[in-house]
């Protein structure tokens, strides 16, 4: 059976009625990343160890786990050399919350260092690469997470997302990806890059099946302080909404404007022409603040990425420099310089600097300040609208390193993700269809479509792009080179 053409659901309903078996599926996916995991190199590390279990929601079926939630006695090296020999003696909470469900970790899967980054090229650990086209980026932070369910080496894998990490990968390597208000899930031994925007979430086949793990995975963590009260339990009739007649969609005009590429602009307008065919109603209104999105972002981030990373000094982690030292500041000044990469370095770097005395004032709170202007824009345009929409991504993925020696334009290629994460809101994206590179080679690859709501509004969400997704079917396709 090829388990690579199923969804998660279809998988655990052919477990539970007895048409296979949990250890044939164990070995199906363990087969899949021996025979093709050397072409995309998502994995950092493998668990080749199986249990048996009782059935229960997740029965068994294996789940790629992205390199920054803690795992009892796996390794969580959060793809640096900081953290290379890390093994976690205890488990974040959402993967307590998964295992109690008889989630099975397959393995860790590559990520960019310590979360930061657009490529998944910036891991010191591998450099993971997009099944739709090895020559071109799988996204990042999350490129692990995505190329492994791209690629069907796992039917659904975790991520985290920041201002991008999940969307972007999740759109460049085709496959459906949830996030929900911040605060659902426990970032509880999530290693933190920064704790204002982290959200842990989930990469699928399907709408369906993010809404499983959605479901096993929001619930109130008494451990961790930024952890919303109460749980969201899914009203199955939801699955039952045949059209969007009940649905006021809002294409904001600023993400049409320039810098968007003409085939995803092409794509994404058809996407919103079948929304349109399935009665919704499209209405355009402005979001005058999301502009100033990407200078508030990298403010807040890289000031809360070097508090966060101040403790890592190498020490703790069983490393050192072997550089001569003659004080312990510069022992901790040589470890950090090794154990850590460019970019990570960059953002502490910036961050130290925003948060120095004498600037404090004049960027990070002046940065706070503009989010809640960025919050305010959102709470208006939900006073209209039911769901906003978008490009993920202004173009499809680009190759490897063609824009690794330009920081810059790589931060500007997260424009249209970063404005809603400020505002701690729930999106999802679905699959568009698929648009040529505008590169010299001219190849076809996916395009995905934002869907964003109100704050603690998931149920709605799910809905509209459950709907969405059964009226176009755009998940189906799988990338070549990689069938049985």
């Amino acid at each position: 059976m090829n388990f690579k053409d199923l969804s998660l659901t279809e998988i655990i309903e052919k477990i539970n009625s007895g048409e296979t078996d949990r250890k044939s599926v164990w070995d199906y996916f363990m087969g899949r990343i021996e025979k093709y995991d050397s072409k995309i190199k998502s994995y950092n590390f493998v668990n080749k160890d199986w249990l048996s279990q009782n059935n229960w929601k997740l029965a068994w079926v294996p789940i790629a786990v992205k390199d920054i939630f803690c795992e009892k006695d796996i390794p969580t090296t959060s793809s640096s050399k900081m953290l290379e020999n890390f093994k976690p003696p205890y488990n974040a909470t959402v993967i307590e919350k998964l295992n109690l469900e008889w989630m099975s970790s397959i393995g860790k899967v590559n990520m960019d260092e310590f979360a930061m980054g657009s490529t998944s090229a910036t891991s010191a650990l591998n450099t993971t690469l997009n099944p739709w086209g090895t020559n071109r980026i799988p996204g990042g932070s999350s490129g692990g997470s995505a190329a492994a369910v791209a690629a069907g080496l796992a039917p659904a894998a975790l991520g985290t997302d920041t201002g991008w990490s999940i969307r972007q990968p999740a759109s460049v390597c085709g496959v459906v990806w949830f996030k929900p208000s911040y605060g659902r899930n426990s970032r509880y031994w999530v290693n933190a890059m920064a704790s204002s925007l982290d959200t842990p979430w989930t990469l699928t086949k399907t709408v369906k099946d993010a809404a499983l793990l959605y479901e096993i995975m929001n619930w109130e963590d008494k451990k961790e302080n930024t952890s919303l009260a109460g749980k969201d339990i899914i009203d199955p009739k939801i699955w039952e909404t045949k059209d969007l007649s009940w649905v006021k969609v809002w294409v904001p005009k600023q993400y049409f404007e320039e810098g968007l590429d003409s085939g995803v602009r092409e794509v994404i307008e058809k996407a919103i022409e079948d929304m349109k065919q399935a009665w919704a109603l499209i209405v355009e209104i402005d979001l005058p603040m999301t502009k100033y999105a990407i200078a508030t972002y990298y403010i807040l981030m890289p000031a809360e990425v070097s508090t966060n990373l101040s403790r890592l000094d190498w020490i703790r982690y069983w490393l050192n420099s072997d550089k001569p030292y003659s004080s312990t500041d510069e022992l901790f000044i040589n470890n950090r310089w090794e154990g850590f990469w460019d970019e990570v370095k960059r953002r502490i770097i910036l961050g130290s600097y925003v948060l120095s005395a004498g600037y404090y004032d004049a960027y990070y709170t002046k940065a706070a300040k503009v989010r809640t202007l960025i919050i305010e824009d959102f709470k208006k345009a939900f006073e209209k609208c039911d769901v906003i929409v978008w490009p993920v991504s202004p173009s499809v993925a680009w190759e490897l390193w063609e824009k690794s020696d330009d920081p810059l334009k790589m931060y500007l290629s997260d424009a249209y993700t970063i404005p809603a994460s400020l505002a701690w809101l729930p999106w999802i994206s679905v699959p568009a269809w698929f648009a040529k590179s505008e590169d010299w080679k001219n190849e076809e690859l996916p395009v995905w479509l934002h869907m964003i709501s109100k704050q603690f509004s998931e149920q709605k969400l799910l809905e509209i792009a459950n709907v969405y997704e059964n009226l176009t079917k755009h998940w189906k396709p799988f990338p070549k080179g990689f069938e049985d």
